[in-house]
């Protein structure tokens, strides 16, 4: 394998990796993360090869900001044009990237209709053509690849060698097909397997799927022989994930939610006339899933439009959680 300067994917395993998520993981909530249980590593959403080479590209820009607290930090692309991963590359070194990361998984059907993401499994001759693009444009950057065990069917013996011929820097495999989507529990039997082929390229293995806590990554690491596991929904609207300490189930309300505005006013600060106030709303949602009461307060967070709404929620919920603990205790004292 390429000596790569600085290949975080070589450090002391298991490595605990932050998923790249569309329209979730943004500069708000990876500054976030990294505030309060930061991972190993951490990757930017998917970006578009195609539209970093065009004109539009100072609106996808915003997708690439990054703060000096998440390194090392990876940028995702997707695309099926080998000369425009080329050209993402260089800017991602331009930008200061830690690595790059090739989509190679993702199952949405726009993406699809590109022969990007998933598609490139149907396409194993493209795929090596962006990844040798990709590493020429990288310069010492280390490149990954992020994918699946298969299209429609489960055939990671024949499409996983593909990719690790290529002498990529590490390989990340979401235990599920295309065609499985998330509908599936991921195929963890097979992680073993896909470990023992991984390691016969000297090439580092981050498996994925249906993993929500830093004790079941312990556990697949060791059972499996992966280095690493990637989270992804297990962190939406739980910064702490990632942190040993501090679990969000023995956290106050008053915390969580003091968290919660903390994370939206970042993402308004950030994100004002750029990106729809709306898309913090899922955050919002996820933050207060487990508490008492849960649907009545997600509602009430998903119709707000503005800090000002958010606030006022958020200290209506505080004063009837305070109130009712009250009356809690009054009757316990009776």
């Amino acid at each position: 394998m390429k000596e790569i300067k600085n290949n975080f994917w070589q450090s002391e395993k298991p490595l605990s990796v932050l998923a790249p998520m569309a329209n979730i993981t943004d500069a708000a909530f990876r500054r976030m993360i990294a505030k309060y249980g930061k991972p190993d590593v951490m990757y930017t959403q998917f970006v578009p090869c195609d539209g970093l080479c065009s004109p539009g590209r100072d609106n996808l820009l915003p997708h690439l900001w990054y703060d000096e607290s998440e390194r090392p930090i990876v940028a995702q692309f997707f695309g099926a044009k080998p000369e425009n991963f080329y050209h993402s590359a260089k800017l991602a070194v331009e930008l200061g990237f830690d690595g790059i990361d090739i989509n190679m998984g993702c199952p949405d059907h726009n993406v699809l209709k590109q022969n990007a993401g998933s598609g490139l499994i149907k396409f194993p001759e493209i795929a090596k053509e962006i990844i040798q693009a990709s590493k020429e444009g990288a310069g010492d950057l280390p490149v990954s690849v992020k994918t699946r065990l298969g299209f429609s069917e489960i055939e990671y013996q024949s499409w996983l060698p593909a990719i690790l011929e290529q002498d990529v820097a590490a390989l990340i495999v979401h235990l599920r097909t295309k065609k499985e989507m998330s509908k599936v529990e991921a195929h963890w039997e097979l992680a073993s397997d896909i470990a023992e082929m991984a390691h016969s390229y000297q090439t580092p293995i981050i498996g994925n799927g249906d993993v929500y806590t830093l004790d079941q990554l312990d556990e697949k690491c060791e059972l499996h022989g992966i280095d690493g596991v990637m989270l992804g929904r297990a962190v939406i609207g739980n910064p702490w994930c990632f942190n040993p300490e501090i679990s969000k189930s023995n956290l106050s309300m008053e915390t969580v939610l003091g968290v919660m505005l903390e994370h939206a006013r970042l993402f308004d600060s950030l994100y004002t006339d750029l990106i729809v106030f709306a898309a913090i709303r899922k955050h919002l949602a996820a933050y207060v899933k487990d508490f008492y009461k849960a649907s009545s307060l997600r509602a009430e967070l998903i119709q707000t439009s503005s800090i000002k709404e958010i606030e006022t929620v958020v200290e209506q919920a505080l004063l009837a959680n305070s109130e009712m603990l009250l009356a809690s205790q009054q009757f316990t004292n009776a």
